[in-house]
């Protein structure tokens, strides 16, 4: 069946299939349940998820510039405003159109249902999720056809399951699947389990807060333009990336930043990868996967990060022509345990700079760099002893029977040497 949902409509009042929520918008449909519409009650209390998850405050009381660059106060608010909120109660076999902007608490345990955004160029829609579970055979349970931007809030103590068992019928091949802007926040906890991507948009995607468990035959967390994370818990199984930025027309975009929040990341590719730039200024992430982390530019200069890969630790290489390739650490702890064979900790193909933080690496082959290398501060640690060199291994651990120092250990400045 199909619902149109039009918020603040007031020939809803006469219809008998309307759904009312007190005080607030209309909601005007087109299906007639027998489920009633929740409560209206404000939000409010103690920002804690049911698993122990602390988030942000609804406006925090201190922000950087440069956050306050990536994110507005609404992105990082955990509790929408539902003064003129509108319920919807999904069921079976519902198609949910919601065609004006607005706030709607989305709640109900279905199958083969989907709730479609399809809104003006400026507008702004949050859909605030209350106990909403929707289980799909090959097509998204929540599609942005369109909109300037979607907010998905997990309510204070709330659980929600967004699941899609099998593949998917068309090009929107994720179980949350937005053309445009789209912000991840709340107080509550998603779980997200897709035969393709977890959650996917083909624009900005911010990271704010909640507990998000997303489990993926592909990509967990995708992105054309850009990923930014303020805070939240994100635990990522994926069959290939953990995070993606990646826009396949324009190598300009797909740059990833991480303010904060907890990353959880197991990843049969890379565990982050951006075609531009990857920053990480703080927060926790622990990786296992074939890379732990790959962009043209991998900036860190703050956070604490463990990597366990197969193949590269951190990889800096030439995705994007707008940047020159590097790897620049100036703080943060970095801890990179790598497994045998051709294998590299800190791999770049242009420049490594590291001028502060703890640098931790276990592996045959530490550091590899065709450009130079600048070290002039921080604590480095190769396969348990502090060092005070960051010395070329070059050509991968296997190609070097595992000698620390091999080919290519050359100073004062030529090509894989290091320059102080």
């Amino acid at each position: 069946m199909k619902k149109k949902i039009l918020a603040g409509s007031l020939a809803a009042l006469i219809l008998t299939a309307a759904v009312l929520f007190t005080g607030c918008g209309t909601v005007v449909s087109s299906h007639t349940s027998s489920a009633a519409a929740p409560a209206a009650t404000a939000q409010t209390g103690s920002a804690v998820t049911p698993a122990g998850v602390t988030a942000p405050a609804a406006t925090p009381s201190a922000v950087s510039a440069e956050t306050e660059d990536l994110f507005t106060d609404r992105d990082l608010s955990q509790t929408p405003d539902l003064s003129e909120a509108a319920a919807v109660t999904v069921a079976d076999g519902d198609t949910v159109t919601l065609t004006e902007a607005g706030v709607y608490v989305l709640s109900g345990s279905s199958r083969e249902a989907q709730v479609v955004v399809d809104v003006g160029d400026e507008d702004k829609v949050q859909l605030v999720l209350e106990g909403l579970s929707i289980v799909n055979a090959d097509k998204p349970c929540i599609l942005v056809e369109n909109a300037d931007k979607v907010f998905l809030t997990s309510a204070e103590g709330s659980e929600n399951t967004l699941a899609v068992s099998g593949s998917f019928s068309g090009d929107e091949d994720a179980v949350i699947y937005s053309r445009d802007d789209l912000v991840l926040n709340g107080l509550g906890s998603v779980t997200v389990r897709s035969a393709a991507d977890g959650v996917r948009t083909n624009d900005d995607l911010k990271l704010t807060g909640g507990a998000w468990n997303v489990s993926a035959s592909d990509t967990a967390l995708k992105a054309h333009d850009s990923i930014c994370a303020y805070d939240g818990v994100y635990v990522l199984e994926a069959g290939s990336d953990g995070l993606h930025a990646e826009d396949n027309d324009d190598d300009t975009a797909g740059s990833i930043v991480i303010e904060g929040g907890s990353f959880t990341i197991r990843a049969g590719d890379d565990g982050v990868h951006a075609t531009t730039s990857l920053t990480v200024n703080g927060g926790t992430l622990t990786v296992s996967a074939s890379e732990g982390m790959e962009a043209t530019q991998v900036i860190i200069d703050g956070g604490v990060i463990g990597i366990s890969a197969s193949d590269d630790g951190i990889n800096a290489g030439r995705k994007s022509k707008a940047l020159s390739v590097k790897i620049e650490i100036s703080g943060g702890e970095l801890t990179i345990v790598m497994g045998a064979g051709d294998t590299d900790g800190i791999d770049s193909n242009g420049d490594l700079i590291i001028t502060g933080g703890t640098i931790d690496v276990t592996g045959q082959s530490p550091f590899d760099y065709d450009g130079s290398c600048t070290y002039t501060g921080g604590t480095l640690i190769v396969n348990g002893q502090e060092t005070d060199q960051a010395t070329n291994q070059m050509m991968g651990g296997g190609m070097m029977g595992g000698q620390p120092g091999g080919f290519g250990g050359k100073q004062g400045g030529q090509p894989g040497g290091k320059r102080w």
